[in-house]
């Protein structure tokens, strides 16, 4: 929200044991991962290995209507996605899911994450004549799985053989002529998920999307596996690389839904985890401790509860306001938030007030939420954010590609504060995170947004689409 990181893309799908409206499966999962991306949405439906779809930019809603939905064939399979661009800009053409249509078949792909080799990948294919209609890293990956369908027996296999180039973070889901398959990095960089809605087997993001659909949580696909389902009946298959794992510890400070469960953690309970961590390692004497809504709620929640001072709503927040960092200026966002966030004058005047928050990324917008708190009457604001100091660049799906745009960069600590003109300020540190994070049943974390260290080896710099840049004379 405000001055936050974008977010990356949210997928979902099911393979449906009945020739049914699977579309409207598919279309309430995608509400529940709106959080994920708000610039587009499509589903894509498999009717006997005939696979049509409907995407647009916009929210799920707005979409799919009724009217569209109906519209929808019939059809066993259906996956969606919901998108914020990381890689490739925010047009219609870029919005997924990507159905190619190839030798051997229909191919439909939807994908969260980013492709740190994008560049590489898609100049080799171009110089073999390759044609792209997009600017998205996701049209590479179909490029290479048909590429290697064509000389594959399966579809599987061609996937194993195209996961063998692709360097970079890709929770995917592939809809074939008879196969749905869901495929997750050797790192694991992305949550991906699967659950049982009675006989029909589903995939998705986050855990929190298979409950709002009704269906029962099974487990996380692990890294590097792809799960095939056919007729039905699931099988795994595994992938392996040299490097370490590296989920993207981000998923628990930010990007996921407070009610989902990621790799056997509650994003919640992780959150409110660092809150309690925050009120240990930097105490304050305040009479309430408040949140930046909702960002900093989860921690804010748990300063309280550690801390024993209590917790109040400092802001109301404007229901009928888009997040405000899908803006495509700083200037535009900074100016909603006056309209999308009005300080409870009664819960701060004359107080000293803690305040809450997950991250601080280029440091505008707290700056004017604490002035809203002061014009309001608040006597103290000492901010607690709920995640260290970020300071690199992001080559996995976090719309972050340059690290001079971080104010953590440019400033220490003390000179934060005096810039955002708070009383005190302090960040969690990375070793309280990581204490956080090990809760979880992944054996590795990616914390390159704190630290500058990768789980995987990172390209030299990243490369504008030649297609994006205007001409010069």
């Amino acid at each position: 929200m405000f001055d936050k990181l974008k977010e990356e893309c949210g997928v979902f799908g099911v393979y449906s044991e009945k020739l049914e409206k699977s579309a409207y499966i598919t279309c309430i999962g995608l509400s529940g991962l709106q959080h994920r991306g708000e610039e587009s949405a499509g589903i894509a439906v498999n009717t006997e290995g005939v696979i049509s779809y409907h995407k647009d930019t916009g929210l799920v809603s707005e979409i799919f209507t009724n009217e569209v939905l109906e519209s929808l064939p019939e059809g066993r399979m259906s996956i969606g996605h919901v998108r914020y661009s990381t890689t490739g800009c925010s047009r219609k053409e870029n919005a997924q899911p990507m159905v190619i249509k190839h030798k051997k078949g229909n191919l439909a792909v939807v994908h969260n994450g980013n492709i740190a080799n994008a560049a590489e990948l898609r100049q080799e294919l171009e110089d073999g004549g390759a044609i792209f209609t997009t600017t998205s890293d996701t049209e590479v990956i179909c490029y290479i799985i048909v590429r290697e369908r064509l000389k594959a027996k399966s579809s599987e296999e061609a996937i194993l053989n195209t996961m063998k180039v692709l360097k970079g973070a890709y929770s995917l889901l592939i809809m074939t002529p008879q196969k749905l398959i869901a495929v997750r990095d050797p790192q694991g960089f992305r949550p991906l998920c699967m659950g049982k809605l009675g006989n029909d087997i589903v995939f998705s993001s986050e855990s929190c999307a298979l409950d709002i659909c009704g269906a029962e949580f099974t487990r996380d696909i692990e890294p590097g596996e792809i799960v095939v389902v056919k007729d039905g009946t699931a099988k795994s298959l595994k992938y392996e690389n040299e490097y370490p794992k590296g989920l993207c510890v981000f998923e628990y400070v930010y990007f996921a839904r407070p009610d989902s469960v990621v790799d056997g953690l509650s994003v919640h309970k992780a959150r409110e985890d660092a809150g309690r961590y925050l009120a240990i390692q930097s105490p304050v004497d305040a009479d309430i401790v408040a949140s930046v809504p909702d960002s900093g709620t989860d921690a804010a929640l748990g300063y309280s509860k550690q801390s024993k001072i209590p917790y109040d709503m400092a802001f109301v927040k404007s229901k009928y306001i888009g997040r405000t960092f899908i803006q495509n200026t700083q200037n535009v966002r900074q100016k909603l938030v006056a309209i999308k966030l009005n300080a409870l004058t009664n819960a701060v005047k004359g107080k000293k007030v803690v305040l809450v928050d997950d991250s601080i990324v280029r440091g505008n917008t707290i700056k004017k939420i604490i002035r809203r708190l002061k014009n309001a009457g608040a006597k103290e604001i000492h901010v607690r954010i709920a995640s260290p100091k970020f300071i690199g660049v992001c080559y996995f799906g976090t719309d972050i590609d340059d690290r001079e745009s971080l104010i953590a960069n440019k400033y220490t600590v003390e000179e934060i504060r005096e810039q955002i003109d708070a009383d005190s300020l302090e960040y969690l540190s990375l070793e309280n995170l990581n204490k956080i994070a090990a809760q979880a049943n992944i054996s590795g974390f990616c914390t390159g947004c704190f630290t500058e260290k990768y789980p995987i080896d990172i390209p030299n710099g990243i490369e504008k689409n030649k297609f994006e840049e205007k001409i010069t004379y």
